[in-house]
C-alpha cells in the first residue's frame, strides 16, 4: 500500500480555516463598526432636528406669550371701558330722579314745614329743617311715604320749640329714593 502523508494539507486547511475565520472577524468587526457609526450618525441628526423644533417652538412660545399679554391688556381696557360706559349709563338714567326727587320733595312738605339741607349718599337721603309742630312733621313722613319716587322715612331726630328758642322744632329724617319701574308708568301712576 502506498503511504499517503495528509498532515500538510490538513496543516494548510487549517491555516485557511484560521485566515477565513479572521476575515469574517475582520469583516464583522467593521461591519459593526459601520453600522455604530451609522446610528450614531443617525441620532446625532435627530437630536439635531429636535433641538431646531424646541428652539422654533420656544420662539413661537415667545410671540404667542406677547399675544398673551397683549390680549390681556386689551381685556383689561375693554373692562375699563365697560365699567366707565356703565357709570355714564347710570348718571344718564339717573338724571331724570333728581328732578322727580325735588318735584316729591316740594310737593310732600306741608305748609309750616321749611328745609334747611339735604345729604343724598346713594338712594338715602337726609332731610334737617325747622317745622311749626311735630304734627307738621309727621305729615311730611306720610307725604313721604305716599310718594312712588321717595319713601320708608324714619325720624332721626326732633327738637321741641322750647329747646330750640326760635318757637320752631328742629328736625332730622331721612328716607330712600325709589326707582319705579318705567318713566311711562310713574306718569301714569301720578296722573292715575
Amino acid at each position: 500500500m502506498a503511504r499517503i502523508n495528509l498532515l500538510p494539507w490538513r496543516e494548510a486547511a487549517r491555516k485557511r480555516r484560521q485566515r477565513d475565520l479572521g476575515i469574517v472577524a475582520a469583516v464583522s468587526v467593521a461591519v459593526v463598526l459601520l453600522l455604530g457609526f451609522g446610528l450614531k450618525v443617525q441620532l446625532d441628526a435627530m437630536i439635531d432636528a429636535q433641538a431646531a423644533r424646541n428652539v422654533f417652538l420656544e420662539q413661537q412660545i415667545a410671540v404667542l406669550n406677547g399675544r398673551i399679554r397683549e390680549i390681556n391688556e386689551l381685556e383689561k381696557k375693554k373692562a375699563d371701558l365697560l365699567a366707565r360706559m356703565d357709570v355714564i349709563q347710570r348718571l344718564q338714567e339717573s338724571r331724570p330722579e333728581i328732578v322727580h326727587l325735588v318735584d316729591e320733595l316740594v310737593d310732600a312738605v306741608p305748609a309750616g314745614v321749611f328745609l334747611t339741607s339735604l345729604q343724598q349718599d346713594g338712594e338715602r337721603l337726609i332731610v334737617e329743617g325747622r317745622a311749626q309742630s311735630n304734627a307738621r312733621v309727621s305729615a311730611f313722613m306720610r307725604n313721604i311715604d305716599a310718594s312712588i319716587w321717595v319713601g320708608d322715612s324714619g325720624l332721626v331726630l326732633i327738637e321741641n320749640k322750647d329747646e330750640t328758642g326760635t318757637g320752631f322744632s328742629h328736625f332730622r329724617l331721612r328716607f330712600k329714593q325709589r326707582r319705579p319701574g318705567s318713566d311711562a308708568d310713574a306718569t301714569q301712576t301720578v296722573e292715575g
